[in-house]
Parts: C-alpha cells; structure tokens; sequence
C-alpha cells in the first residue's frame, strides 16, 4: 500500500500548480472516482479536517488518506508522494531562476499559469458547494467575509468570530422552530 499511496500523490504532485487547493480536483478525482479508497461525503469531511488542522492542506490530506488506506505505512507513502515533486521542482527552480527571471518568456510563463491556478481552485470549490447543498444565500457568507476583510479592513479574527457567532444563532433558531 505504501507504493501504490505514493504512486498516487506523486502524480498528484507533480502535474499540480498552485498548492494544495489546485490538488483536490486531482485527489479526488483518485481517491474517490477511480479508486473509491472513500467516498465523496468523507472527502468533504477530509478537507474539512485538513483545512481546520494547521499545516499544509495536500500535505494533512496524504496523512488522512494515507491513514485511512495504509496506517502509518500509507501516511509515509502519501506524504511522501505529495512533498516531493515540489520539493524538486522548487529546488529546480531556485538553482536557476536567478539568472532567468527577466527573461520575457518567463514572465510571460508566470503570467500565463496565474489563471489556470485560480480555474483549479475554482473548479472543486464549486463541486463540494454543490456537493454540501450550499445555495446562494449560504455563498453570500464567505463573499460578505472576502469584502468585509478585502473593502472593508476588517481584521479576519473579527470576520471569524462574527461568522460563528452567526452560525451558532442560525442553528440555536433552527432547533427552536423544529420543536
């Protein structure tokens, strides 16, 4: 299981640009669509945990697939396979983009790649709003957040707090009205 874990983020890894978030689209579509290692309702809940949890999300995502598949053996595979492309392709980089940074082609490279990341971002967070039954009343919260934080110089503690203090009213409403 060790090889197959590693196998699978190494791929993951090394075809991914943009971070974690660009990876879920690909992670899913292994983990869940083609190998069915877990379904989709315990994917939303996987990035939900990997999210909340400090570190990396592609990184706390090997750990809880390469946990749930293969224990301890499955965490060091699929940690393993999503760190190192990075971490070659940074090193790589690093050694020569010094002396090539100025070079119009690679500025016009980096400019080209800005989009395809914000489309590989974009693409799952609408799939898991779907997925959640996030509606368009219930998007209107993280956008509010974004502008409040963005437009408005609100410190995001602040926009988090409010937020769950919001959500704990909601729910404290909902259970009054069921009985």
């Amino acid at each position: 299981m060790f090889f197959q874990l590693f196998w699978t983020y190494l791929k993951i890894g090394t075809f991914t640009l943009g971070g974690g978030y660009a990876m879920l689209p690909l992670i899913q579509r292994e983990v869940v669509d083609r190998k069915g290692w877990i379904d989709e309702e315990e994917f939303l809940n996987m990035i939900a945990l990997a999210q909340a949890a400090p570190g990396l999300i592609a990184v706390n995502s090997a750990i809880f697939i390469g946990w749930r598949i293969g224990g301890w053996k499955g965490v060091c595979g699929a940690v393993l396979g999503a760190v190192l492309p990075s971490f070659l392709i940074i090193l790589a980089i690093a050694m020569v983009f010094q002396e090539w940074k100025e070079l119009p082609a690679v500025e016009a490279a980096f400019k080209g790649i800005r989009p395809a990341v914000v489309a590989l971002i974009a693409a799952p967070l609408f799939k898991m709003a779907k997925a959640a039954k996030i509606g368009w009343l219930t998007a209107l919260i993280p956008v509010a957040a974004a502008l409040l934080i963005w437009l408005g110089h609100v410190n995001p503690v602040w926009v988090i707090l409010a937020t769950v203090f919001c959500t704990l009213v909601a729910v404290d409403i909902a259970e009054r009205r069921r009985k």
